[in-house]
């Protein structure tokens, strides 16, 4: 696919004020996927902008990262969306980016590394409702295929795309419910948030 088809189609999406703000980063993905009408992105979104600084770029100051998403052309809202967030208190800056692209029949995803590895919870904020899931030294691929019991091997021969096809398609499936608790019950819920570069090596 040319790049500028690709660029007519994502301006056809749920992904088109994303794309225009600058949001969709790094994209492992930023394409149709093998489904008829389908476009798929695979990389981070962009929360929170630093304030810039005369023509320096600098990076964003908030990222949802190892976002999956897909949209349908000629459709507003995104049916899936799933990404990894260092702290449960930033699913507000997620709901409140993808705004109007929310939908009450959505199936949103979000792992927090600062909830009880024990919980999941369903989470009602903006009109949609997130799944808030817990995270620990994994992917949000592998919690993926884990929480919707899709065996990696089966996966390995598929393209980028087609593996966030079987990932979505089985989202948009997903039925299974939680317990319920509000944004507010879940923040004071929440464990510290973990500095990132804590135990890397320099």
């Amino acid at each position: 696919m040319t790049a500028t088809l690709a660029q007519k189609t994502i301006d056809d999406t749920a992904f088109a004020r994303l794309e225009s703000e600058g949001r969709l980063l790094n994209p492992l993905l930023k394409d149709l996927t093998s489904k008829p009408g389908r476009f798929g992105f695979r990389g981070e979104m962009a929360l929170r902008f630093a304030p810039k600084l005369a023509d320096e770029a600098r990076p964003p100051e908030l990222l949802c990262g190892q976002t999956f998403a897909i949209a349908n052309v000629g459709e507003k809202h995104l049916p899936f969306f799933a990404g990894y967030l260092l702290s449960f208190e930033y699913l507000k800056d997620v709901a409140e980016v993808l705004g109007d692209t929310l939908s009450a029949g959505g199936k949103y995803f979000l792992f927090c590394n600062n909830i009880d590895l024990s919980k999941k919870y369903q989470v009602p904020y903006k009109g949609a409702m997130f799944y808030v899931l817990p995270i620990d030294e994994s992917t949000v691929y592998n919690e993926l295929l884990d929480l919707f019991y899709l065996e990696k091997n089966d996966l390995k021969k598929k393209d980028t795309a087609g593996k966030l096809d079987a990932v979505a398609d089985a989202a948009l499936k997903f039925d299974i419910t939680f317990d319920t608790m509000t944004y507010a019950e879940g923040l004071v819920l929440m464990g510290p948030v973990r500095n990132p570069t804590e135990n890397r090596p320099v």
